[in-house]
């Protein structure tokens, strides 16, 4: 972050000249160094939050969906713990505004009270004086961002505010009853400390709903049966070793390299954590095609520069099967699955879903590359549109981008951190 001089001007002044000296792609990272420091007023903290926020692309909650939310909700029962909530205000609202010298030295009876000692009389000294249609309004939760308003009602059922279970759920339900009419719900994605976590997501997505098997690092075309039709039930034939299916429960937080790793030492009966976890490395590298060196110093890559910190991060799961059909192209004709398998694929926090495609000239020429092929460009856009109506968000990559590995390095050295901090990626720390 640019420094500016203590003696040039407020800490506002101060801030707003070191966002103006810093380009564009360094600005959330300056942000939340910013935020980091603690030292900012609420309504500053709020402005740069508001910012940071609107790049993870939150859910929109439409004013008339807040207040008929307010008018359904019980004020008392959310505000069962005073010093709880408070600190869950303090945390989202602005509740003490800045005062000038004029302010402060008028009497203290004839000053205007703060919004803080204004709930502290009438949602807390005289309970039945404001409904909770009223607090949001004071608070101005009306106007507030999409984000902030998500995270004010995720940390109002949290167990920092409510150290109650049944306590949590009632009030999920009735947030859930209003919202889901906007197609967003409060919905369990793990816990924190023995209770709940509930994150506000999309219900209109595809990606929200929980994958039950994920068939990657595939040497060959599996050859898969059911084993119950019903309850979609599925078996590998043949050589286990040819692919890997993941069949444990996907919660809340993706599938991360310990999930991964905890999988594989469980499957494959490795004694020792250090053994699973560089037999794992290798399988997966093993199912990188060797026609591709992009894709492999995208795979090696993304373990090298995030080192010890991937443990906790979004497993990097190559060879992915999206479609799959026992049929060739060629026995299936037109009706046929195109595009079955991804080349990378991380399942993040909150369902969320991101592809990584490293691009070849295949996949827009043909005649080894010699003519281009708009038809083949063609499909291409057209599967990309096909994932993220299903949810997925697909990035791809040139394979000159990557094939040399130290330019690569540059490259996913800025765009790794970038893609955690838009999609919220908790662990992640540069």
């Amino acid at each position: 972050m640019p420094h500016v001089p203590k003696e040039e001007g407020s800490l506002r002044v101060r801030i707003e000249r070191s966002f103006a000296q810093t380009s564009d792609s360094d600005l959330p990272r300056v942000a939340e160094r910013i935020l980091a420091q603690g030292n900012l007023n609420a309504a500053t903290r709020n402005g740069i939050e508001d910012l940071l926020w609107a790049e993870s692309s939150p859910p929109e909650i439409p004013k008339r969906i807040r207040r008929e939310l307010a008018r359904a909700l019980d004020l008392t029962a959310m505000a069962r713990n005073q010093a709880r909530f408070m600190a869950l205000l303090e945390r989202f609202w602005v509740l003490d505004p800045e005062e000038s010298l004029a302010d402060l030295l008028l009497p203290t009876a004839n000053r205007t009270p703060s919004l803080r000692q204004l709930i502290q009389q009438h949602v807390f000294r005289n309970q039945e004086d404001w409904s909770a249609e009223d607090l949001f309004e004071n608070l101005r939760a009306f106007e507030a961002g999409d984000a902030r308003f998500a995270r004010f009602l995720e940390g109002a059922v949290s167990a920092d505010v409510l150290l109650d279970e049944p306590a949590q759920r009632q009030l999920v339900d009735v947030i859930n009853e209003r919202l889901r009419s906007a197609g967003i719900e409060l919905r369990e994605t793990g816990t924190d400390g023995g209770y709940p976590r509930f994150t506000m997501v999309s219900t209109r997505l595809a990606d929200n709903r929980r994958p039950k098997n994920v068939i990657f690092a595939s040497l060959t075309k599996p050859d898969i049966r059911f084993l119950s039709a019903v309850d979609n039930d599925i078996e590998i034939v043949g050589d286990p070793d040819n692919v890997l299916v993941y069949d444990r429960e996907i919660t809340g937080d993706g599938i991360r390299w310990r999930d991964l790793q905890s999988w594989w030492q469980d499957t494959q009966q490795v004694s020792s954590e250090a053994e699973a976890k560089k037999a794992l490395y290798h399988r997966l590298r093993r199912s990188l095609p060797g026609n591709s060196p992009g894709q492999r110093n995208l795979f090696e890559l993304y373990h090298q520069i995030l080192g010890p910190a991937v443990y906790d991060l979004p497993a990097l799961l190559p060879e992915v099967w999206l479609h799959w059909d026992h049929k060739t192209v060629r026995e299936r004709g037109p009706e046929a699955l195109l595009r079955s398998r991804m080349d990378f694929l991380l399942l993040l926090p909150h369902g969320q879903r991101i592809v990584f495609e490293v691009d070849g000239s295949q996949h827009y020429t043909r005649d080894d590359g010699q003519v281009p092929d708009s038809s083949k460009y063609a499909a291409m856009v057209a599967g990309d549109r096909d994932l993220k109506l299903r949810g997925y968000e697909v990035f791809r990559f040139g394979h000159d981008e990557l094939k040399d590995a130290e330019y690569a390095r540059g490259l996913l050295h800025e765009f790794l951190p970038a893609l955690f901090q838009r999609f919220d990626v908790n662990g992640w720390t540069r």
